[in-house]
């Protein structure tokens, strides 16, 4: 706690003080390709232009295009020579995943690097149009399924460039935070029992099983792609948009402890572009150094329970389409 009080940088070099712009200083990511999901605000934009600062070819992939335009034009201003794509992505559609994965492919590009960074906090109980809670369908569902999608292309990358693969899944601390036995199965949808912050933490508890499931398997398969799960830090964005007020005088009273967005986006440009992190797998970092994660984070047989069923309620729903 007071490393992260004070900023002072862990065995990495880098602490809850280094911003994105620090911890990628040095690197060149010229011959690499980057999907950001959510890129068009906040961290993920941060994490998009920093990328590109770093000469990596960034698609982002957004619900509102308008937005994410938006953000190209930033990225832009900052740096002429950035290649910078902007393709449609509603990760509580499944429809939109598949449009967003094909269009992907279709551009000819490679893909070195996927950051699944988009998602959503404590909102009111409503459905996907598929049919789930939208914090689980959002935050990990819509994530599992692009990067199932896509891992083809990773791998043909991957293989062809000789250069390493790295999927870096957005968590939060509140992955600790959820509902008893980790991940309500058979509870998902359930209306009745829905609390929106234990919902909340379930989703980042399954983006950090998700993350340690792949990991397995690529080592599995000896792949030379990896994943790894971050916490960005406590920043105030348009996340908050369902608990604002509230959010605002819990700040008040733990400002200490907040982050400001290049700080909020240092651990996800760490753990894409870091060159010592090469081969490091299922790992779990915040303020760009290893942590350990809670006990449901770390089961194994919750990981793969959780991957099965992902699938199931994918193929179902695709199959009702």
């Amino acid at each position: 706690m007071l490393r992260f009080l004070t900023g002072r940088a862990g065995a990495s070099g880098f602490g809850s003080g280094s911003t994105a712009e620090e911890v990628t200083q040095g690197i060149d990511a010229s011959n690499l390709t980057a999907i950001i999901t959510g890129g068009a605000r906040g961290i993920g934009l941060e994490t998009a232009r920093v990328l590109a600062l770093r000469n990596a070819h960034i698609v982002i992939g957004a619900r509102n295009i308008d937005a994410a335009n938006e953000a190209k034009q930033i990225i832009l201003k900052d740096n002429k020579n950035a290649r910078v794509d902007v393709v449609k992505l509603d990760l509580a559609s499944l429809k939109s995943i598949k449009a967003f994965a094909d269009s992907f492919i279709a551009l000819g590009l490679p893909l070195n690097i996927l950051i699944n960074n988009a998602g959503i906090m404590f909102c009111p109980y409503q459905l996907s149009e598929d049919g789930f809670e939208i914090q689980f369908a959002t935050n990990h569902l819509g994530h599992f399924y692009l990067t199932n999608l896509l891992l083809d292309k990773m791998k043909d990358t991957s293989k062809s460039s000789g250069i390493e693969g790295r999927i870096v899944n957005l968590s939060s601390i509140a992955h600790n935070y959820t509902y008893k036995g980790g991940i309500a199965f058979e509870k998902i949808n359930d209306c009745k029992r829905y609390d929106d912050k234990r919902a909340y933490g379930q989703s980042k508890l399954a983006n950090i099983l998700h993350a340690n499931e792949l990991a397995r398997r690529f080592k599995a398969e000896g792949l030379n792609i990896t994943a790894n799960s971050v916490h960005p830090g406590l920043i105030m964005t348009n996340l908050f948009k369902y608990s604002g007020f509230w959010m605002k005088i819990f700040k008040f009273f733990t400002c200490i402890i907040w982050k400001n967005v290049p700080q909020g986006a240092a651990t996800t440009c760490y753990a894409a572009l870091h060159p010592s992190l090469k081969g490091v797998q299922g790992t779990y970092f915040v303020d760009c150094n290893e942590l350990k994660t809670s006990k449901y984070a770390m089961d194994q047989a919750l990981a793969k329970q959780l991957w099965d069923f992902s699938n199931k309620q994918i193929n179902a729903a695709i199959g009702n389409c």
